[in-house]
Order: C-alpha cells, then sequence, then structure tokens
C-alpha cells in the first residue's frame, strides 16, 4: 500500500471535491453509530478469530487509525495504547483530529490520494458514498467468523445497530456500541413542598405547577421574579410533544403500522396548541428560545425557574449539584417521570439503535492479510472481557482496584481516564460503566436510560443529494418558533407544509427516509 505523508489542511478545501469525485474502484471492488450482559463477548487475542491468523510478522504490525476526537495523550503516558501493542504484537497509531471539518477533509484527501488509514471512523452518509466508490471494503463475509467477537458484543448490547450498518444488504462499517439517553424532565422539589404542590403527571397538573411557581413566590423572597419553565429552544418541550405522541420535530417513527416524520403527524398541531398555551399563560423563561450555551442551567440553579428539561449530566454530577446548594441549601432539583396525554406517555423521542460512531476498513487492506488480520484482532480484542475492560477502565492496580468481583476506580481513574473512550471501536455496556464511573448518579443515570421515549429512526436516513436539510431544518424551527410564540397562527400549519414541500423540497426528504428506514427493516 502506499504510503504518503498527511496533506497539509490548507490544501484540504481544494483537493477534497476534485480528487474524491476522480476515485474509482480500479482495484477490482464491487461499487458499494442497552443490556449490560456482554454474554458471548470473552477475552479476544490474536488468535481469537475463526480462521487461522497468517504467520505473525518479525516485528509490530503497524496499525494507522484516525478519528474526530481529542485529548490523545503522548504515546510514552498513553497506558492504553502501550498495553495493547504489547497484547496483539502491533504498533498502534492513532490520528486524533479535533475538528469535525478539519476530520473530514483530511480523511477525503487521504482516500483520494490512496493514502488509508488501516481503520477509521465516519459518518452514516459517508459509508454509503464511500461504499458506493468502491473504497471500502465490504465486511459481510467476515462478520460471523473473523469478526465473530466483535460483532457478538455490539448486537448483544444493541441487538438491530447491524441494520444500521448495513447497505444494499451488505455491512461496510463496524458500528460502535449506541448511547443511553441522558436527559429527563427535572422540577425543584424544595419548590414543591413550600406550595404543598405534588410532582405532576399530566399536562394539566404541570400547568397548575407551573403557574404556581410563576405566581406563589416559591422562592420566597417576596418579589415575583420566577417562572415555571426554563429550557433551549424546541428541546425543552420534549415531555409536551411525548404526551401528544409526537417525536421530536423532524424525527422519524413508527405510528400506527406506517413511518411517520413528526412534521406530518396529526397530532402536531395539537401538541404546538398546547406549548402555545404554556406561552400564553406566562409561565416561560421569555428568552427559552434565544438562551445559549447552557444558560438555561444557570438560570435553573439560581432559581429562576422550577422545571427544566436537561440531561442527569448537568444537573446530577457532584460540581453542579454543590453549584446551586451554595446559592440556596435548601434547593432540591429531582427527575419526574413524563407528563400523560392524549398520546401517551414518553419524554420525546430517542434513536436507540444509533451507533455512535461508524468504523470502516479500506478495501485497498484486502490485499495485506496480514495486517488485515490484524485489524480484526484490534476491534476483537476491545470488544472482548480483557479488552473491553481495558479500554473502559484503565489498568487494573493503577485506574481502578477489584473488590468483590467489582471494578472500584482509583483517584487516577478520573485524572487520566478522558481519553480511554478514543480506544473503545465496539463501545461499551454503558448501564454498567455509568455507575462505576458515576457513583454518586447512578439513580440518576438509570432512571433516564428507564424512562419511556418514542423510538426513533433518524440515522437510518441519508438525505437525497437534492435536498438541503440544513437551509430546511432553519425554516422548520423558526416557523415552529412563531406557532408556539403566538406569531404566526397554529391554523397556517398546513401552508407551512406546503411550503415546506415546495420550497424546500422536504417531501422528498421524506419519502427517502420511508424507503431507507423499512429497506432496513425497521417498519414494514
Amino acid at each position: 500500500m502506499n504510503r504518503k505523508t498527511w496533506v497539509p489542511l490548507g490544501l484540504a478545501a481544494v483537493l477534497t471535491g476534485s480528487m474524491l469525485a476522480g476515485c474509482s474502484s480500479s482495484d477490482g471492488g464491487k461499487k458499494s453509530g442497552e443490556p449490560s450482559d456482554t454474554k458471548g463477548a470473552g477475552s479476544a487475542s490474536p488468535s481469537s478469530s475463526a480462521s487461522a491468523s497468517p504467520p505473525a510478522a518479525s516485528g509490530p504490525v503497524k496499525i494507522q487509525m484516525a478519528m474526530a476526537a481529542s485529548g490523545l495523550p503522548a504515546a510514552d503516558a498513553d497506558d492504553i495504547k502501550k498495553t495493547i501493542d504489547k497484547k496483539l504484537n502491533i504498533d498502534l497509531q492513532l490520528t486524533a483530529i479535533a475538528s469535525g471539518d478539519d476530520y473530514k477533509n483530511q480523511i477525503r484527501v487521504r482516500l483520494s490520494g490512496g493514502n488509508y488509514p488501516d481503520l477509521f471512523s465516519v459518518e452514516f452518509s459517508d459509508v454509503k458514498e464511500f461504499s458506493d466508490k468502491g473504497l471500502l471494503l465490504d465486511l459481510t463475509s467476515y462478520m460471523d467468523k473473523d469478526m465473530k467477537v466483535a460483532k457478538d458484543f455490539v448486537v448483544g448490547l444493541t441487538p438491530n445497530i447491524m441494520k444500521k450498518a448495513t447497505i444494499n444488504n451488505k455491512v461496510f462499517a463496524v458500528p460502535r456500541v449506541g448511547d443511553v439517553p441522558f436527559s429527563s424532565m427535572w422540577v425543584r422539589k424544595d419548590w414543591l413542598d413550600k406550595l404543598n404542590l405534588k410532582v405532576p403527571t399530566t399536562l394539566e397538573e404541570f400547568m397548575t405547577v407551573a403557574k404556581a411557581f410563576t405566581e406563589q413566590d416559591p422562592d420566597g423572597n417576596g418579589k415575583k421574579d420566577t417562572y415555571g419553565f426554563t429550557g433551549a429552544k424546541l428541546d425543552s418541550f420534549a415531555t409536551i410533544f411525548g404526551a401528544h405522541g409526537v417525536g421530536a420535530p423532524g424525527s422519524f417513527y413508527e405510528k400506527n403500522g406506517k413511518v411517520t416524520n413528526a412534521y406530518y403527524d396529526p397530532a402536531m398541531p395539537d401538541a404546538l396548541k398546547f406549548i402555545k398555551s404554556v406561552f400564553d399563560s406566562g409561565v416561560v423563561d421569555p428568552e427559552i428560545m434565544t438562551n445559549k450555551g447552557n444558560i438555561e442551567v444557570q438560570k435553573a440553579f439560581q432559581g429562576k425557574a422550577g422545571f427544566i428539561f436537561k440531561g442527569w449530566t448537568d444537573m446530577a454530577k457532584d460540581e453542579f449539584i454543590a453549584q446551586y446548594k451554595a446559592i440556596n441549601p435548601q434547593a432540591e432539583w429531582i427527575q419526574m417521570a413524563p407528563l400523560k396525554g392524549p398520546g401517551g406517555q414518553f419524554d420525546g423521542s430517542y434513536d436507540f439503535d444509533r451507533p455512535s460512531r461508524y468504523w470502516v476498513i479500506p478495501k485497498a487492506l484486502e490485499k495485506d492479510k496480514a495486517k488485515l488480520q490484524k485489524v480484526f484482532d484490534l476491534i476483537n480484542y476491545v470488544s472482548g472481557e480483557e479488552g473491553n475492560r481495558l479500554v473502559m477502565y484503565g489498568l487494573e492496580g493503577k485506574h481502578y482496584n477489584m473488590k468483590d468481583g467489582k471494578v472500584v476506580p482509583t483517584d487516577l481513574m478520573a485524572k487520566e481516564g478522558n481519553y480511554f473512550n478514543l480506544y473503545q471501536i465496539t463501545g461499551r455496556p454503558n448501564k454498567e460503566y455509568l455507575a462505576i464511573k458515576f457513583p454518586n448518579q447512578a439513580a440518576a443515570t438509570e432512571f433516564a436510560i428507564q424512562t419511556p421515549r418514542i423510538h426513533s429512526f433518524d440515522s437510518s436516513v441519508i438525505p437525497p443529494s437534492d435536498f438541503n436539510k440544513a437551509d430546511a431544518d432553519r425554516f422548520a424551527e423558526e416557523e415552529m418558533i412563531k406557532f408556539v410564540s403566538g406569531k404566526r397562527p397554529i391554523s397556517e400549519y398546513p401552508d407551512f407544509l406546503k411550503t415546506f414541500e415546495t420550497t424546500f423540497k422536504y417531501k422528498l426528504y421524506v419519502e427517502a427516509g420511508e424507503k431507507q428506514i423499512k429497506e432496513q427493516g425497521f417498519v414494514k
């Protein structure tokens, strides 16, 4: 394989479009992202694949791996790299580029010049594009033999995940286990207690409590300076959308046996009407649609609102509890179940099957059987019990100790372990991992994982080439904000859809989404 140096970033913009367009499959290839049980994903070694490995090279095999990330330590301080290198007799060279755009440009330049990394991460749309150009190795025949440990691991944690790595019935990517949801609605329990109120369970009860938080001086300072609800844009209303059986605006999900896009959900206008009633009642932070930089969390901590829809990572970590306790020692934020409404009880929608990364192997590596086997060995090792524990927790005796069969972190895990996730190629059992890494937040993480949500299929959808999703999303968000804030009557919702379809070609996107979701087998 031809090895070249990285092309300077200044050339990337010039080369990306022209060089990649000229790539071909001349090398003979066909054209072409929560259970905690990891049974079946045992400790993998260089000989863990079912087929016999080629004879070992005289020295370590150099493996180039690339991803968009930051925080990688120097090689001599990288315990994970050193351990993997020794275990597999490789020299793993991980290139992590902080800027996602810079990373994409560099990958495209390298592919255009035939200077392929041996393993690199891409987005799902790139998997489709690069496989169509014949640049990626078809992994279909390898998954049940050479990468069985890895496949068993990811499927054991996210059963439908392989569908998300499949294009035209062929597997072109190794998916990383899907993430778990973090968000839920939070409420000030001390305010509820002060006003002799209960945690609301329905939309009507929510309105009653929100009004009380706004009008009855829950902080006791004698001023009318509190609101019922704060947040950031439309995501703030996930539980209200969910109570109407509607997913996040623009999301795809199954409803009545059919693929549905949220904008075309018959219940969407009703959800917008309810959100507008919340605005009309004067219980919403007037800056909710312009809040940026997590300012809504600071407002919540400062006692300016009693409800917020946010992740436990923003609300339940020790340092954040300390922040709001410093302002008011009596303050207590708790999670609450989704509100019940005419469409059910869901905290919005979530794509449970979305791989958190897609890893691909260049087709050119097929010619180097020995190196290809080492790449398979690497992926299997970090998916097996021994290797997965290494890339989650670090070194036993240094970053963690074992007590009664359980991992007990040391102070060094928090100090040195921020980069370990870069080596989690196929991911981790998130429920187990979060409980160990964040023991004080175990209840909060479990609550977020178990909260019911509408199951969306957004990561299945690649927009058509003649559809500008960024422009369409921007227009839709602006119009949704107008509807709920009263700047545009909801009776004009059909007119909004008509403009959406004619000016922004949104129907093309919806039709493409329906087709792709059905092809992947999520909806018949």
